[in-house]
């Protein structure tokens, strides 16, 4: 691994907010936005910004410098240069070295029509003491050999069950063999995966706080898992609610979600802010809003 900044209090809190640039942000993404930002400066600490480009085919070409612009309007100003995904791949390459080396990464030559609902049932992983390129899959023949150069590589779990403290939803548990199985580092299309990018790049970052949605919640076990094999800290966790649609979906841009309103940044703000749970701040200018919502979020988590 490369070097990176032990997630201790010696280094004071560095949280993050890591958009996708498939399109601009929208009510959904931005009350995380807000969340991470004001838990960052709640506690004095750094808000960085990192853009997760790196599942390149669902990328909208500029997309990434809407998203600065948007966040800029709005009045959330990160402390050091943002970071792209896809300008890191040597960090993800050297990380999978002690993986590879220490058996705990195999090839999945699985396909998604194979394989049942459900947790992965390990059809490739190698047996115990063996090499991680042997598995328990029969060979492939020519034909088959031919439409599946390219294998997947899966991180290898531990059994047991992996609990955290998530500091607005408490204690959670999941058992992570049971419930997932061997997860996904690279996929058969060679690109990364977002279960290791986020952990190599929240432990080069030195990320002490992740802040983000409750969907992600479900990957927090697994990331915990692939940190500690890295020889990583784990940063605290806190998931927001979901912002929803009228139909009870999750606002997403798959969903058609609509871009901010930047004619009227403080109202997106408040909207963003009474998603979270929060009264509506007596405020009638962006900058006099973050103040407000800085005291009271740090009163609640800080």
């Amino acid at each position: 691994m490369p070097p990176t900044h032990a997630a201790s209090a010696s280094h004071g809190y560095r949280g993050r907010f890591a958009p996708s640039p498939s399109g601009p942000l929208h009510a959904g993404s931005l009350a995380a936005a807000l969340a991470s930002y004001l838990d960052a400066r709640a506690h004095h600490g750094c808000w960085l910004l990192r853009i997760e480009d790196i599942d390149e085919p669902r990328t909208v070409p500029g997309a990434d410098q809407t998203i600065l612009h948007q966040l800029q309007a709005l009045g959330m100003h990160w402390d050091e240069p943002p970071v792209w995904q896809t300008r890191r791949h040597a960090l993800y390459e050297q990380a999978c070295a002690p993986l590879r080396a220490a058996g705990r990464i195999y090839t999945c030559r699985c396909t998604r029509r194979e394989l049942p609902d459900g947790p992965y049932p390990g059809t490739c992983r190698p047996p115990p003491g063996n090499p991680p390129h042997i598995s328990l899959r029969p060979p492939l023949d020519a034909a088959q050999a031919q439409h599946r150069r390219t294998p997947a590589w899966r991180f290898l779990v531990e059994p047991g069950i992996e609990r955290f403290q998530d500091r607005w939803m408490g204690m959670q548990s999941q058992d992570v063999a049971r419930e997932v199985g061997d997860f996904i580092i690279r996929r058969t299309d060679g690109l990364w995966a977002y279960q290791l990018t986020v952990v190599v790049d929240d432990g080069q970052q030195g990320v002490t706080d992740v802040v983000r949605g409750i969907d992600l919640l479900d990957s927090t076990a697994r990331q915990r898992q692939l940190a500690r094999a890295l020889g990583l800290p784990c940063p605290r966790v806190l998931h927001v609610p979901l912002v929803l649609d009228r139909q009870g979906r999750k606002l997403s841009k798959q969903n058609h979600a609509p871009a901010l309103d930047l004619e009227r940044p403080l109202d997106a703000l408040q909207q963003a802010w009474s998603a979270l749970g929060f009264a509506t701040l007596p405020a009638t200018r962006v900058d006099a809003f973050w103040p407000l919502a800085t005291a009271q979020w740090a009163q609640r988590f800080a």
